[in-house]
Order: C-alpha cells, then sequence, then structure tokens
C-alpha cells in the first residue's frame, strides 16, 4: 500500500511539474524567412493628466537660436529631467479643460490631438509671438505597468515613440517560470471605458493585434499557470500523503497484531 500511494504521488508530481518546450517558446508558429505582417500602429491622442514636454526655439536679434521656454526650466540636468518628479514640475500638464499653458502664448487646446498635431497648433500660436519659431512637442508621460507572473512587476517609464509588447513585458525581466505566454491581458484606457485585449505571446497573429504596440497607461497582466497553485500547495499535499500513508500502514500494523 505505502508503495502503491508512493508511485500515485510521483506520478502527480511528474504530471504538473513537466513542462513542454512549446510552452516556454515565444511566436513558435512563425514561419522562417521573411513574413508579411503588417504592424497596426495605434495613434495615441493627448489626455487630460498627461504631461508634455515643449520648446520653442527661434533666433534673437542678436542672431542667437535660443529656447524661450527654458528659462522655465533653469539649469536641469538629465537626470532630474527624465525622473518622474522632474516631469511633473517643469513638464506642461493638460488640465482637466485640455488645454496646457505657455509662458507669453498662454493657454492651448491639446486634448485629443496627437503630438504632431499638438506641435502644429502650438506653431501657429507661436508665430504670434516668436519670428520663425521651431516648436517640438513630446509626450514625457509614457508610463506602462506589468504586473502578474514576471520577474520584476512594477511601473516603467517609455523614452522612445513607440514600444512593443514583448519589449514591455522585457523590461520587467520577462515572464517568470510560472507565468502563461499565451494568456496576456492588457488593460487600455480611452475616452469610451477602459479596453481589454488577450494576447498570444506564441502565436504569430499577436503582431497584428491593436495591443501590440503598447499605449501610455496600459496595464499588462500575465496570468499564471494553474501548475502553479499546485506547486505552491505542494509542501501541504506531501504533508498529508505522508501522514495518511503513515496512518494506513499503522493501521494495517494493528489489524495484523489483533488477527495474530
Amino acid at each position: 500500500m505505502k508503495f502503491l500511494i508512493t508511485i500515485m504521488f510521483i506520478a502527480l508530481v511528474s504530471g504538473y511539474a513537466c513542462t513542454s518546450q512549446k510552452k516556454l517558446t515565444y511566436l513558435n508558429n512563425l514561419p522562417e524567412g521573411r513574413g508579411n505582417f503588417p504592424a497596426q500602429i495605434p495613434e495615441y491622442r493627448i489626455q487630460k493628466r498627461d504631461i508634455l514636454y515643449i520648446s520653442i526655439k527661434a533666433m534673437t536679434p542678436d542672431g542667437m537660436i535660443t529656447d524661450f521656454l527654458a528659462a522655465s526650466r533653469g539649469n536641469l540636468s538629465t537626470n532630474i529631467m527624465q525622473s518622474e518628479s522632474g516631469q511633473y514640475i517643469f513638464g506642461y500638464d493638460v488640465n482637466p479643460e485640455g488645454n496646457i499653458l505657455l509662458p507669453v502664448i498662454g493657454y492651448v487646446h491639446v486634448e485629443g490631438l496627437t503630438t504632431e498635431e499638438a506641435r502644429k497648433v502650438i506653431s501657429e500660436k507661436a508665430e504670434n509671438v516668436f519670428r520663425d519659431a521651431m516648436v517640438e512637442c513630446k509626450l514625457l508621460s509614457f508610463k506602462f505597468t506589468v504586473l502578474g507572473e514576471v520577474k520584476v512587476p512594477g511601473s516603467y517609464m517609455n523614452y522612445n515613440n513607440y514600444l512593443t509588447v514583448f519589449e514591455a513585458i522585457g523590461r520587467a525581466g520577462g515572464v517568470g517560470d510560472y507565468g502563461r505566454r499565451n494568456r496576456v491581458l492588457v488593460l487600455r484606457s480611452s475616452p469610451e471605458g477602459t479596453k481589454t485585449y488577450r494576447l498570444d505571446l506564441q502565436d504569430k497573429s499577436i503582431l497584428e493585434s491593436e495591443a501590440y504596440f503598447i499605449l501610455p497607461n496600459d496595464v499588462i497582466i500575465v496570468e499564471p499557470e494553474k501548475s502553479k497553485i499546485f506547486n505552491m500547495n505542494l509542501p501541504m499535499i506531501s504533508f498529508i500523503l505522508t501522514s495518511v500513508t503513515s496512518t494506513i500502514t499503522m493501521l494495517i500494523l494493528i489489524l495484523n497484531f489483533t488477527k495474530g
């Protein structure tokens, strides 16, 4: 009896513990060679509470090219500007009415515009104040969050124009040992509400998904494998099986002794 229970226990553990190589690979059905997977890069439109980096450069009467907004930022190091607090203090935040307030120019409505559209609107207003001004407009508040079965869950900042879901998960250390690569949830806020996307990192169809490119404030959740719960409870299961085995063995010994 004890031998039989031991065999059953080993079989049960093996069944849950074994993971196929296919489950650990990404895009495992992607054909070799060149494939045609048109990337749908979504256009992010500025929302309330976003923070923008804006510079307005123009030539002064003495022939010097100057950023006329730099004075409001002062002499800042790159580290301060890249910190979240520095961006909040020295960036231009979009207020509840969807406007930003620029020195000399005043309020500019940017909500619902892409950064390129916002740059053009600011350029038109800057022309009324500065001659031949060159305007830059970039999104500073490109934050995304990765949760669940990744090695380093948390919130991260992106300083590139585009970010794929693979890059985002890579920033979080990659999928953990108990993460399901075929069950990744992306939560995306929009004016209409929160949209959800289910992604399979192992299937080539992800390359055509709307959520392949991550947008600001996206939340990525990697679901756990079912075996994680089993492995977490394995010490308790082992203890119970050992106790049951010992009890059955003792009962058999008692019965044999009684019969004798």
